[in-house]
């Protein structure tokens, strides 16, 4: 990738480095220069020098763009893969399911709708008072948007919120996270070749600092993805610039089993869910919540589906590594207090990851509100279970979270699961499923409460990357309006007419504010 992808221009290069490290292996093969303040400040004056000239183009081009994109994905499919295997330690099969798949239903998508939501053709006014004017409802860009990105999904979730900004016309700078940078440099490539202009998109692989100083600069929109802590400092940030910032901050999501539930299809699910990914999936289950009457054989199922693993890693390991040892650190320090205050292991994988930060796939039971696991977000393959009386309690408990990001409800009785779902304080709910709800191209994603504001993916992931301007067009210039009159009796006469005609409580009373209506509009 050339510097001017990375940076926009050639300032003084920072001393600073970000390593893409290995988890498998954990050797460092990948090391770029982490971008600084001036080179943050070059991308940003660069996007906003050359952002005009590519809102300007039709969106139809902009959307062709994303169309050579996807054939660039797929043309280049397996050399992503290869980056994404490697900078994550994911399975070459998750890495093309939930990465790249996903990311070329993005393309295609937005291409299609961005075209759909941008013509803004010319309508009639609703109401009666206005017949004569025709509006036109725009969707313009809003200029600069920066991207942070997450390290757990860093391909599909960049580009998941890089090609709406784009294809709406807008430039953006994309800051990827400092452990997965080289994900970002390759949709950054791939974009390149598929035709974004030099400056329209900038990647700046960088730390905690390089995001400090983007959401610090004169953007117009910053989008994060990341934890509760820094997204309230994103959000701070850019409070005091007056800019709009749209955050993705994880959840702790809850899996209600019902007891008319499929129970060896609820398990499957939730363990996949839950494990999938070294369990680093914002929307994974990470609480669940079983009805009494079939707690016991829900528990002996996943006992088999845990302790028995489906292989989650290439070479057929029994899982992926973890992105880095701080992060198993963190979940044996949730675990260790989880037992202390009573909670119970009841199954744990017998294998460990070949190699890399490793932590087994574990459930445990008893679990109490004042457990970290029940509370924190637990950000790997770590499951309390707990047992419940009815529905109600398990709503009421899923509910009592600081989060709402996502939440699955199993059950045979589809009319039970939606309305059970309705109830539950979550941005997306699925029923019998889990996880998908992330990757569909058509759904909006987000949350409640702390697990964020805004969405991104689907129609809404578009409008947030544009502002709505409306033209009013009165079409019969040589008319006067109305309400250009004076404010007298004669005109409140009118205008009392007018209001039986528009809205009168019968046909009758309507009629009555025909000619009253008339003189008005003779006058």
């Amino acid at each position: 990738m050339s510097s001017a992808l990375l940076t926009g221009s050639e300032p003084q290069r920072s001393a600073r480095t970000v390593q893409s490290v290995d988890p498998v292996t954990g050797t460092v093969w990948r090391e770029y220069a982490a971008a600084g303040p001036a080179e943050v400040r070059a991308a940003v004056e660069r996007a906003r020098a050359t952002q005009p000239a590519w809102a300007a183009l039709p969106v139809s081009k902009r959307a062709d763009a994303l169309g050579r994109f996807h054939a660039a994905l797929v043309r280049r499919r397996h050399d992503v893969a290869d980056v994404l295997t490697r900078e994550t330690g994911k399975a070459t099969a998750d890495a093309t399911s939930s990465e790249i798949l996903t990311t070329l239903d993005f393309a295609r998508f937005f291409a299609r709708e961005a075209v759909r939501l941008q013509r803004a053709p010319w309508r009639r006014a609703a109401s009666l008072s206005m017949f004569r004017k025709r509006v036109r409802i725009e969707h313009m860009p809003l200029g600069v948007v920066g991207v942070i990105s997450p390290w757990n999904y860093p391909f599909m979730l960049a580009a998941g919120v890089v090609l709406p900004a784009l294809v709406t016309g807008n430039a953006v700078v994309l800051k990827p996270s400092e452990l997965t940078p080289t994900s970002g440099v390759i949709l950054g490539e791939l974009l390149a070749e598929a035709g974004i202009p030099d400056g329209v998109l900038s990647v700046l692989p960088g730390d905690g600092a390089t995001g400090a100083a983007l959401t610090s600069s004169p953007v117009d929109k910053v989008f994060f993805t990341g934890s509760v802590g820094t997204g309230r400092k994103v959000a701070d940030a850019c409070a005091a610039l007056g800019i709009t910032c749209s955050l993705e901050l994880g959840g702790n999501d809850a899996a209600i089993v019902l007891a008319d539930a499929n129970l060896a299809t609820a398990a499957r699910g939730i363990a996949w869910g839950r494990f999938t990914n070294a369990g680093q999936s914002c929307v994974a289950p990470k609480r669940v919540f079983v009805v009494d009457a079939v707690y016991d054989r829900f528990m002996a199922v996943l006992r088999t589906e845990v302790e028995a693993p489906a292989p989650m890693g290439d070479g057929g390991a029994a899982s992926q590594p973890l992105i880095r040892q701080a992060q198993a650190d963190v979940l044996e320090a949730q675990l260790a207090d989880a037992l202390a205050l009573g909670a119970r292991v009841v199954a744990r994988a017998s294998e460990r990851a070949a190699s890399g930060a490793a932590f087994p796939p574990t459930v445990i039971a008893d679990a109490t509100p004042a457990m970290r696991v029940m509370r924190e977000e637990t950000f790997g393959p770590l499951l309390p279970v707990v047992r419940v009386r009815d529905a109600e309690d398990a709503i009421a408990r899923a509910n009592a979270s600081d989060y709402g990001l996502s939440a699955s409800i199993w059950t045979k009785d589809l009319a039970r699961g939606i309305e059970v779902a309705d109830r539950i304080d979550a941005g997306t709910v699925c029923i019998n499923d889990v996880l998908v709800v992330a990757g569909m191209a058509d759904v909006p994603h987000g949350g409640v409460k702390g697990s964020g504001t805004g969405r991104s993916h689907g129609v809404a992931g578009l409008l947030e990357c544009v502002r709505t301007k409306t033209i009013v067009a009165e079409r019969w210039n040589g008319w006067r309006q109305p309400w250009w009159s004076s404010s007298t009796a004669e005109q409140a006469r009118g205008l009392d007419a007018f209001v039986q005609l528009a809205h009168g409580s019968s046909l009758l009373a309507r009629l009555r504010g025909v000619a009253g209506t008339i003189r008005m509009l003779r006058r």
